[in-house]
């Protein structure tokens, strides 16, 4: 017999693998599907790719790859005779199968036992070896099978790689010394210190200086001024400010150059204001005042805690697991796959999604849409229990909830693959998860029905001079909606500020505080509070050529298919100590947004001139020998030097230098690549002519045109990635010039490529340095954002909405507390509480975070 098997093996011998090193196994989620060893027909593992297949797929990667031979997982789960001693250990029939398996339970594992089946499995005829089977079987074949049972899951040896990299504690985290300078950093409004920018800043932690980080060729990053500093003053160690959170934060020694642990993070945040230990959070998850009076919580009132609610089972009424502070992610994904355009993308092209998926379908995120949508809406994860199930349960006395819901383990992997957040296992804002969905939706729906452009619209911004009292109008994209909260609106303000009145008096004389009171603050003040003017920080105004006061409203130029609002209920103290705003808002089930449409530039309005700002040049890499700019433009000469030295003409060094901002001289080389090929490359620099205001401005339409142009720095950092110069130039007008969101543009804009060149001399838009969309930028445009072909895809349509699905947060930080979502369908209310579905008896309306309303179809 061991020789017939052998035999049999022999011509598959070659694609039998051993798990190496960095080999990931799925032994306990099929690829396509949620089936596990313990589905009817169990799982099978490809013993080359060791991807895991559901019965129903597995013949589909059979066909595909060739691989014939496969390992067959079966878990029998059976409850414990009555009388079994509790807490015995499962029972195995095979005694090293299955060693690393999870359990896909909620209840009680020590009242079953299991017994685990292996076997080997040859396609197409489905010869099956029983396992272990060590005298009979090759060698090869039993170490292979041996690995593939001991090894461990797939998410924790991720986990491992990513959070335990062989990060070591900086050598100077004990010894740093921080000046006594009196330096504050505020919660919100950073900004470097050199160069104005606002994202990628890091905090020196010896001085407090805030500066910007290093440049990256994705299009983020700053301008490597953090570390310019600490080659003048050798301060050593900096944090990156928007990655501290009560579990740590992202520190850099730029002595060691290299990410580091400081223990003393928590000491050194204090130095400048930024209180860590009120931040930390209690066993329960979430944060709490020892001195304040319990109180019906929002715990209570969110999850309708103490109602017998009605369980429901069947398509559509599936949850979804609890991966421990994972409810983020799978309220939003519950409110999307109810959405008709989602399930069609998804769930309506499954078969094609998965006949054309790659070869490693865990790693393809249509792929992994279509599953978890399939999961959702099937019904085939969510059966009511049998009758015998339930007079049973009755004659115990305990009914146990028998939803067992999907587990999103290999969605959220890779969803969160190279996201600093997601990809940890704290709680996370589920505003920005959705955002970031969106994202992955837009690039990979090339080609493809593009789901998420239900949500966009866009926003027509009007920015007026407060001293010319000119205007400028230009358009944004965005995808929901946010809120203010006007606390002074609140209508029970005097109960408030009796309540305020006797806090303040109990802590003085150290008694227990009063029960909290509950700010309701009506829909209406908060939408009033939307529509306000607010002030525009650094506003540049055209009209004077100079920095001035400037005043900002914004309307809709169009209205999406749905509408997403969300009630900007966090914020922070003063001390960096995260707060949610505890109010009540009367939501309604009814929306209409119609007077807020934008209407466009207005008789009498006099518009702003179409100039751009003059490039800033930080005041460190400015030649002090330079006496006048205009006749000598101020260039970093070490960097020309650098590039003269590669072989480069002096004067296309020196012109890559200027046109780049003087960034260094990696960002002038790709802008020197991406400009070989022009004919004047080596020309002599000149001077724009928005950099000459004594010149009287030129009576040639065509020498506008530069006025229209994104910076030349943007351009060329876009055209070095090797993308054509007018889908450069179309992508930064479209986005602000905004770079990360225009690589963004261009990966979901391909169908523009060809169109924006022959527009791209034609086309008459707003002054770029704000404007988002050409469409409808001036008051005598007939066009709509759908006829624009260089605006973005939005469905515009009447402003009536109704409420259809809300999120809803407890606790007192994003970063901490639980999520349910609750949803209309067939006309009632229901509540997904992770695994738990039910038919919800009081929707907390009024104490959502997130609300999603459909247009009416009939206005």
């Amino acid at each position: 017999m061991a020789t017939d098997l052998g035999e049999l093996l022999v011509p598959y011998m070659p694609t039998i693998r051993v798990p190496r090193t960095g080999d990931r196994v799925f032994k306990s989620e099929c690829a396509f599907s949620y089936d596990s060893p313990e589905s009817e027909g169990g799982l099978y593992v490809c013993l080359n790719s060791f991807l895991g297949f559901g019965r129903e797929h597995v013949e589909r990667h059979y066909r595909k790859t060739g691989q014939s031979v496969y390992m067959h997982l079966k878990r029998h789960v059976k409850e414990k005779a009555t009388g079994a001693a509790g807490g015995a250990i499962p029972r195995r029939r095979n005694g090293k199968v299955f060693l690393d398996l999870e359990l896909n339970r909620d209840f009680n594992g020590d009242d079953y036992e299991y017994e685990d089946e292996a076997k080997l499995v040859i396609f197409p005829d489905h010869f099956e070896i029983p396992l272990p089977n060590i005298e009979e079987l090759p060698a090869l074949v039993t170490i292979a099978c041996d690995a593939v049972l001991n090894a461990p899951s797939p998410y924790k040896k991720q986990e491992s790689d990513s959070w335990e990299e062989e990060i070591q504690v900086s050598r100077h985290a004990r010894s740093l010394r921080q000046q006594e300078n009196g330096v504050r950093i505020p919660p919100s409004g950073w900004k470097c210190a050199k160069c104005e920018m606002r994202e990628n800043l890091w905090l020196n932690l010896t001085d407090g200086s805030v500066l910007c980080g290093k440049w990256f060729f994705d299009g983020s990053g700053g301008n490597g001024h953090a570390l310019e500093h600490y080659k003048e003053t050798n301060f050593p160690l900096a944090v990156k400010l928007d990655t501290i959170t009560p579990d740590g934060a992202d520190v850099y020694s730029f002595d060691e150059e290299e990410a580091v642990l400081d223990p003393h993070i928590s000491e050194h945040l204090l130095h400048f204001g930024i209180d860590m230990l009120q931040m930390q959070r209690t066993e329960n998850g979430h944060h709490t005042d020892n001195h304040v009076q319990p109180r019906v919580s929002d715990w209570e009132v969110i999850q309708e805690a103490g109602l017998k609610l009605k369980p429901v089972y069947g398509s559509g009424y599936t949850g979804i697991k609890n991966l421990g502070n994972s409810c983020y992610l799978s309220t939003t994904m519950q409110v999307l796959f109810s959405i008709p355009e989602f399930q069609r993308a998804y769930v309506g092209n499954l078969q094609r999604i998965f006949d054309y998926s790659p070869l490693d379908p865990t790693q393809d995120f249509n792929t992994q849409m279509a599953k978890l949508g399939h999961g959702l809406l099937s019904g085939q994860y969510s059966k009511p229990p049998m009758k015998s199930e339930l007079i049973e349960q009755v004659m115990k006395e305990e009914y146990k909830q028998q939803q067992r819901g999907i587990s999103p383990k290999m969605f959220k992997a890779l969803a969160s693959k190279g996201h600093l957040e997601f990809s940890s296992n704290r709680q996370q804002d589920a505003h920005e998860f959705l955002l970031h969905l969106i994202n992955l939706v837009e690039r990979n729906s090339s080609g493809s029905e593009n789901p998420s452009d239900v949500f966009r619209f866009l926003v027509e911004e009007r920015v007026q001079c407060c001293q010319s009292q000119k205007v400028r109008y230009t358009q944004r994209v965005d995808y929901l909606m946010q809120l203010p909260v006007p606390l002074e609106a609140a209508s029970n303000r005097e109960e408030l500020i009796a309540y305020e009145t006797k806090r303040r008096e109990a802590e003085e004389n150290m008694r227990p505080l009063p029960e909290p009171v509950r700010a309701r603050i009506p829909f209406t003040a908060c939408l009033q509070a939307f529509t306000e003017p607010e002030n525009v920080a650094d506003f540049w105004s055209s009209a004077l050529q100079a920095k001035s006061a400037g005043v900002k409203t914004s309307r809709f130029a169009s209205f999406p298919e749905y509408m997403v609002v969300q009630i900007k209920k966090f914020t922070f103290g003063v001390d960096w100590v995260p707060k949610k705003l505890d109010v009540s808002v009367d939501v309604p089930d009814f929306l209409d947004l119609n007077r807020l449409r934008a209407t466009g530039l207005q008789a009498g309005e006099e518009e702003l001139p179409d100039l751009t700002p003059p490039i800033v040049i930080p005041e460190d890499t400015r030649d002090s020998t330079t006496n006048n700019s205009l006749e000598s433009p101020e260039i970093d000469e070490s960097s020309v030097m650098q590039l003269a030295e590669m072989g480069f003409p002096l004067e296309a060094c020196r012109k890559a230098v200027y046109y780049t901002g003087n960034m260094g001289a990696e960002m002038a080389f790709n802008w020197i690549i991406a400009h070989m090929e022009e004919p004047d490359f080596a020309e002599p620099l000149a001077i724009p002519t928005y950099m000459e205001p004594d010149l009287p401005s030129p009576s040639l339409p065509t020498t506008s045109a530069l006025d229209n142009q994104p910076p030349e720095e943007s351009i060329s950092i876009l055209t070095s990635m090797g993308f054509p110069r007018h889908h450069t130039i179309q992508a930064l007008k479209a986005t602000n010039n905004n770079l990360e969101r225009a690589l963004d543009w261009i990966f979901t804009h391909p169908d523009c490529e060809e169109e924006s060149e022959a527009m791209s001399d034609t086309a008459d838009t707003e002054p770029n340095d704000n404007s988002f969309s050409n469409a409808n930028a001036h008051s005598d445009s007939s066009l709509s954002p759908d006829q624009d072909l260089s605006s973005p895809r939005v469905r515009d349509g009447p402003g009536r909405y109704e409420l259809f699905a809300f999120i809803s947060h407890m606790g007192a930080s994003t970063m901490s507390g639980h999520y349910v979502c609750h949803i209309k369908k067939e006309g009632r209310w229901l509540i997904y509480n992770d695994h738990k579905v039910c038919l919800s008896e009081r929707p907390p309306k009024d104490l959502g975070y997130m609300y999603f309303y459909r247009r009416l179809s009939s206005c």
